[in-house]
Order: C-alpha cells, then sequence, then structure tokens
C-alpha cells in the first residue's frame, strides 16, 4: 500500500514537470482529427461522441476515443480502446501499447470528458501530443486550452457550448 502512494506521489511530480514545461502553441487549423479521453464512471456512450463528431464532418476513422476504468473486469471489447491503473509504472511511464499510440498521435483536438480529479487521466491529458485540449473544469487548469464547466452527464449542454467556441475559434 505505501508503494501505491510513492508511485502515485512520483507520477503527479511527472505530470506537474510536463505541465511546466508545455508551451501552448495552438494554430489557427481547422478540427480533422480528435481524441477523447472518457471515465467509465462518469460517462461511457461512446456512439454519442461519434454521431456529434459525425455532424460536424470529422471523419470516422480520425475520431479515436479511449476509456478509464478502475477495474480491468469492467472492460467491454467493444470499445476502441480502455485502460486502467495497472497501466501505469513509476514516473509516468505507460505500459499499454495501444495508449502510449494515443498518447503519441497528434490530435487537432483532445476532448478529455471528466470532472473527476483521476491521477491517470490527468497524465494521459498531460502526455498527449494534440495541439488543442479541451476539458471539463478540474483542479489544475494548466492541462487545457479550453474548459467548459459542465456536468459529464449533461451532454447534450456539452455539445452546443463545445461548438459555439469551437465556431468562434475558427476550429470548425
Amino acid at each position: 500500500m505505501i508503494f501505491k502512494a510513492f508511485k502515485e506521489k512520483s507520477n503527479q511530480k511527472y505530470i506537474n514537470k510536463l505541465l511546466n514545461a508545455r508551451r501552448v502553441a495552438v494554430s489557427n487549423t481547422k478540427i480533422d482529427s480528435v481524441g477523447v479521453i472518457l471515465h467509465l464512471s462518469e460517462f461511457s456512450d461512446f456512439e454519442a461522441f461519434r454521431a456529434y463528431f459525425k455532424s460536424l464532418n470529422i471523419q470516422h476513422a480520425k475520431l479515436k476515443i479511449i476509456a478509464f476504468v478502475e477495474d480491468s473486469k469492467d472492460a467491454n471489447l467493444l470499445w476502441d480502446t480502455y485502460f486502467n491503473p495497472k497501466d501505469f509504472g513509476w514516473k509516468g511511464k505507460v505500459n499499454n501499447i495501444d495508449l502510449q499510440t494515443f498518447i503519441d498521435t497528434k490530435f487537432d483536438a483532445l476532448i478529455s470528458y471528466y470532472k473527476d480529479d483521476v491521477l491517470e487521466l490527468n497524465l494521459i491529458t498531460a502526455l498527449s501530443k494534440a495541439n488543442f485540449k479541451v476539458g471539463l473544469t478540474t483542479k489544475d487548469d494548466r492541462l487545457y486550452d479550453l474548459m467548459i464547466d459542465v456536468s459529464p452527464k449533461n451532454f447534450k449542454l456539452f455539445k452546443t457550448e463545445l461548438t459555439k467556441y469551437l465556431t468562434v475559434l475558427n476550429k470548425i
């Protein structure tokens, strides 16, 4: 149990190091590819995101959705990719090949659709090579370029707000 606390502290220090070194350089390009990070206990409707981005003319092949589950027994094989706390090592090391591929993909936008302050979710958001990061408000506002304060259960309001801000920023 004490090793778990040390591991979490190690990963939190790594997140802080990443965020302190982050240089925001958001380009004015239109959004063509999107990555979505979900927390299963907060929102699990993959199809809602697929339908929403299809309505914005984002091709299905350019959309990648991953989900965080507390326990791997809760994972469903129909999901794109799922990950759990066991997929992380010390100092931000990722032990899941699919998850590492997601992190290394240079998405035009990353949607971090979770409200809970979960270390692993924050680590993936911080590690992501996405150009423009959108999230629901959390404790650390350094993670995102755009924050929308809505409940994860209110997806309809999130869609409306995101569309409004992306239009204003000339991203869609």
